[in-house]
């Protein structure tokens, strides 16, 4: 009996298996929700045996812990999702920038001169939301920006973290201007703008954009250069000023600024007490400008940088101006170059010149009188500190040379000296060259057209050899057609003391094509010393067509950019 009994349970239990497995995955593959549903013959169906609810009970368990794990599943599947779009975002982004022959970079999209079309903008406005990180977009030398800008300012929420936005020469118009004033609050941390070199601009127009600055805005650099503003944009400006208390770079260079005008935009000064750099270059700057200039500097005693330069009409009248240089105790850098200084003017300087105790720049280049006051100006200046000095164009005479030789010594940190243009350097640029030292920061030396003889690149090699230009970056020697060949030779000779230099300059006149065979291979041999040069100016120098092969094949292998003429015919020896 027992034998029986065990092979019928067997039999049932094989029997019942293959159902039991069935119903169990009919019962498991049941949604939830159907189970869940409040089914009407569940409310008034017998009573179940207890082991049946418990059953039941269990399945319903199990089908809940099922269905969390399919929600957690769907959450992943949006966050993949959402990662998915990003990645394809991002590479929708890296075939636009890419289409333009440009780099891609999250954080800095730089299209200028790409040729935008408006459908350009319209496609780079769908993109920014996959731009969450930018905070540089500069889209200027594109002329037909102008007149679709909207379509890309509605989109600047996307990319609230910029902020550097530069529109230079884009063809702006009225409306693009009121866009761009709408859409600042969706860039609240902007703080450098450049709208220069776009007429529509001015013409009365700008107040379509300053009259949506909010105060306390952020913008830090604001650059409007050749904008052609009228007197009504400028006074637009000056009411913004209050507006703009953390600006600290101002550049209105290129605009025609009337008495009026500047009287409206410096009695706005005292809201911009952060103001470290004013540039009014070519702003047509008279005597009467420079006086209502001079009241205002009191305002703006933070000015590190101030550029008046290529305003003609202010020569003469600098002492109108310079009694109040002396509000500006942190001035680093005075930019007057091309306005007609006169002797006066210069003088005028030398009085204030002691109160500058941070000048680090002093640029009166192209100023002839400089020629005759040098010596004086350089007796009150902080030599010590001066790490630019361009004397170019100056008509320097003897004394002067003499007088800029023996500052030389004291000017320890002299990175630029640009004596270019100054006839009476040649044969005295012995005297400039000797009091370096091995420590000397030279990085930039500008010859050009100096009269400089073979005698004074003799005194050039010298100095390479004892090691005081091993800083030169940047070496001009162009235009000193008086240099013999053999002057050549030896500077290229001593090449290994220029093993800093990246951008050299020998080229001639154009009215003079002299040949470079004699001291060619003396250059050849040098640019194995000549490891940073990156450019070469042989501009009107005669080269056989062997000559020129052997140039460039040498400079390619060095990736050294070589502007040289076509092949031309040697002419005799003349004057540069």
């Amino acid at each position: 009996m027992d034998s029986t009994e065990a092979t019928k349970g067997k039999e049932s239990v094989q029997k019942r298996s293959p159902l039991d497995l069935i119903m169990n995955q009919l019962r498991r593959k049941a949604s939830f929700t159907e189970r869940k549903k409040p089914a009407m013959g569940r409310l008034f169906r017998p009573s179940e045996s207890s082991d049946k609810r418990n059953s039941s009970i269990t399945e319903i368990k199990d089908s809940e812990a099922s269905e969390g794990k399919e929600n957690d599943s769907k959450k992943e599947i949006v966050n993949t999702d959402d990662e998915g779009d990003s990645v394809v975002g991002w590479g929708r982004v890296k075939q636009f920038v890419q289409k333009l022959g440009k780099t891609p970079h999250s954080q800095n999209l730089s299209l200028s001169h790409c040729d935008l079309t408006a459908t350009d903008v319209v496609e780079l406005a769908t993109l920014l939301p996959f731009l969450a990180q930018l905070e540089v977009m500069d889209l200027s030398w594109n002329d037909l920006v102008g007149g679709s800008l909207k379509a890309l300012t509605a989109h600047l929420h996307h990319v609230g973290k910029m902020r550097v936005l530069k529109l230079c020469n884009c063809r702006l118009t009225a409306q693009d201007l009121t866009a761009l004033g709408e859409a600042l609050d969706c860039i609240p941390l902007i703080e450098v703008l450049d709208l220069s070199w776009n007429i529509g601009v001015g013409a009365g127009n700008f107040r379509h954009f300053t009259e949506h600055l909010q105060p306390e805005s952020t913008l830090k650099e604001l650059r409007l250069v050749d904008c052609q503003l009228s007197e009504t944009d400028i006074t637009a400006l000056s009411e913004a000023l209050p507006m703009l208390s953390h600006l600290e770079e101002f550049d209105l260079s290129n605009n025609k600024l009337s008495i009026k005008g500047l009287e409206n935009l410096t009695s706005s000064f005292g809201s911009t007490p952060r103001l470290k750099t004013l540039k009014l270059s070519m702003c047509g700057l008279s005597k009467d400008s420079l006086i209502v200039l001079g009241q205002a500097l009191r305002f703006i005693p933070a000015l590190e940088v101030f550029d008046l330069s290529c305003n003609k009409q202010a020569g003469g009248s600098l002492a109108t101006l310079a009694t109040n240089l002396a509000h500006l105790t942190q001035l680093r850098c005075l930019d007057m170059h091309l306005c007609c200084l006169t002797k006066e003017d210069v003088l005028a300087l030398v009085q204030v010149a002691p109160s500058l105790k941070e000048l680090r720049e002093l640029d009166l280049s192209s100023n002839k009188s400089v020629g005759d006051t040098l010596q004086i100006l350089l007796q009150t200046l902080p030599l010590s500190q001066i790490t630019k000095l361009p004397l170019n164009n100056c008509a320097l005479s003897t004394p002067a040379c003499h007088a800029l030789a023996n500052a030389m010594q004291k000017l320890q940190h002299l990175e630029s000296l640009n004596l270019s243009w100054n006839k009476g350097v040649g044969e005295n640029l012995r005297q400039f060259l000797e009091p370096l030292q091995p420590d000397c920061k030279l990085q930039e030396l500008r010859l050009s057209s100096c009269n400089l003889t073979t005698e004074d690149l003799l005194h050039l090699e010298s100095a390479c050899q004892r090691g005081v230009l091993s800083q030169l970056k940047q070496l001009d020697l162009s235009y000193n057609g008086s240099v013999g060949d053999g002057g050549w030779t030896a500077l290229f000779g001593k090449a290994a003391g220029l093993k800093g230099l990246e951008e050299l300059d020998v080229s001639l006149r154009p009215s003079a094509f002299l040949s470079v065979s004699p001291w060619l291979p003396a250059l050849l041999e040098a640019f194995t010393h000549l490891s940073s040069l990156t450019h070469l100016s042989l501009q009107h120098w005669a080269l056989s067509s062997a000559e020129r092969e052997k140039l460039e094949k040498v400079l390619s292998k060095k990736n050294v950019i070589m502007e040289c003429d076509r092949l031309a015919t040697p002419t005799p020896k003349a004057a540069g």
